[in-house]
């Protein structure tokens, strides 16, 4: 399966989903990619939109590669495996870590702008990417949605490598993906068109979606 490009993935998740339009969720994109994701979702179920700041700590000599993940109120995921394996010291963790501390507070600033995160307390939580790659930017954006208690968690994306949801087992109390591919490499590769997402059209998404709840008379 190919997306032309997010807003056509977050449309064809958004049909997977119609089931819920009634149950009154709260759908939180994770930036960037997958908060124009889940615009479109938010938009098609009548549903509030926010955002999960959740920034990836990479390994130090190899980036792309996720070792764990950091979010907003301090929630932190470590694959310890992978830091064994590689041989990364404590002080090396430490220093990523701080890094992508300080750029999460600044996207966190940037993207909610003196606006409250929506409560979640005995909500049903939908957390959207643009797909999953080693999952752990999403587990950790759960394990906040967990912590600000949402009543129920689905875990929803349009890609993902296959046996996904055993990898995420407990992240989530629903696991939604479009298509698991056989032969998954990276997420990309399933999007004709996937660019990078600017802060500009994250702020942008979230703007319209603060408007669409304001007009619809929604609460926070």
């Amino acid at each position: 399966m190919f997306f032309h490009d997010r807003a056509d993935a977050g449309r064809q998740l958004a049909d997977r989903l119609e089931h819920l339009r009634d149950s009154d969720p709260i759908v939180l994109g994770l930036p960037r990619g997958g908060v124009p994701v889940a615009a479109q979702v938010a938009a098609a179920l009548a549903a509030p939109l926010d955002v999960l700041v959740v920034r990836k700590l990479g390994v130090p000599f190899q980036p792309e590669l996720a070792m764990g993940a950091i979010g907003e109120g301090g929630a932190r995921v470590l694959n310890e495996g992978l830091v064994r394996d590689f041989g990364i010291s404590d002080d090396e963790v430490a220093a990523v870590e701080a890094a992508e501390r300080d750029e999460l507070e600044r996207r966190t600033d940037r993207y909610r702008r003196g606006e409250a995160p929506y409560d979640l307390t005995g909500r049903i939580a939908i957390v959207v990417d643009d797909g999953i790659a080693t999952g752990a930017t999403a587990a950790t954006g759960c394990r906040i949605v967990r912590a600000r208690g949402a009543r129920r968690l689905i875990l929803a994306v349009p890609v993902a490598p296959p046996g996904w949801s055993a990898e995420l087992r407990g992240a989530a109390d629903e696991f939604i993906a479009l298509s698991t591919p056989a032969d998954f490499l990276a997420v990309g590769q399933y999007y004709r068109d996937f660019s990078p997402t600017s802060d500009a059209e994250v702020i942008d998404c979230l703007d319209k979606g603060r408007h669409a709840v304001h007009r619809r008379g929604g609460r926070r």
